[in-house]
């Protein structure tokens, strides 16, 4: 059965907060907000992680996995970026934008695109998931909470652990999120290709 964590959203309890990090270090799975909508972590070297969130969302093997970073200098570690799309992004966050790169060699070759060598890459404007990635200490590989056949992010905590509640380890509660994923914005060739409108503004890339 997993963990149900009800956390402030502003002032989230430290004990709460080093309770999910230990669950991530043990190999954990966790259902946690974002500043778009509950997202599925786990810790990037974890390879039963990510089969269970594949099997969970019927992902194969093109998607394209997020590393969710707590700031820049964490996410310039991950991606290659020039200097005109490092100004890009780093005017656009943290907020509910996902951005795909050329991935540096830190980033396990497993979770890269095959084809492009690439990854997604984000920082969220979240205070909740913003603690768990500081006392964590390094990204956190995710993927939006959408299920198969459901059209839009589950939104509620006690939902998700009700229906979540054998396949993952941990539900992290900060009230409800929104519906709407991340925008998501291809810099892989230095163009701008909206691959996603989502709850980022598109105003700043187009």
């Amino acid at each position: 059965m997993a963990k149900y964590f009800d956390v402030h959203p502003e002032n989230p309890q430290r004990r709460s907060i080093g309770q999910v990090v230990s669950i991530l270090r043990d190999g954990g799975l966790i259902a946690y907000p974002t500043d778009s909508c509950f997202a599925l972590g786990c810790l990037p070297g974890n390879r039963e992680g990510v089969d269970r969130i594949k099997a969970i969302r019927h992902l194969d093997d093109r998607h394209h996995f997020t590393l969710v970073c707590h700031d820049f200098a964490q996410l310039g570690q991950l991606v290659y970026l020039s200097n005109t799309v490092f100004r890009a992004i780093k005017a656009n966050t943290p907020g509910s934008y996902t951005f795909i790169l050329p991935a540096t060699k830190e980033v396990p070759r497993r979770l890269l695109n095959s084809k492009k060598k690439t990854v997604g890459v984000r920082i969220p404007d979240h205070v909740v998931a913003q603690a768990i990635l500081a006392e964590l200490g390094e990204p956190l590989l995710s993927s939006t909470l959408l299920l198969p056949g459901e059209e839009e992010p589950m939104t509620q905590g006690w939902e998700i652990k009700e229906s979540l509640d054998h396949v993952v380890d941990a539900v992290i509660d900060s009230g409800e999120c929104g519906t709407e994923p991340t925008t998501v914005i291809d810099f892989s060739n230095d163009d701008v290709e909206v691959v996603r409108e989502g709850a980022g503004d598109l105003a700043p890339f187009v």
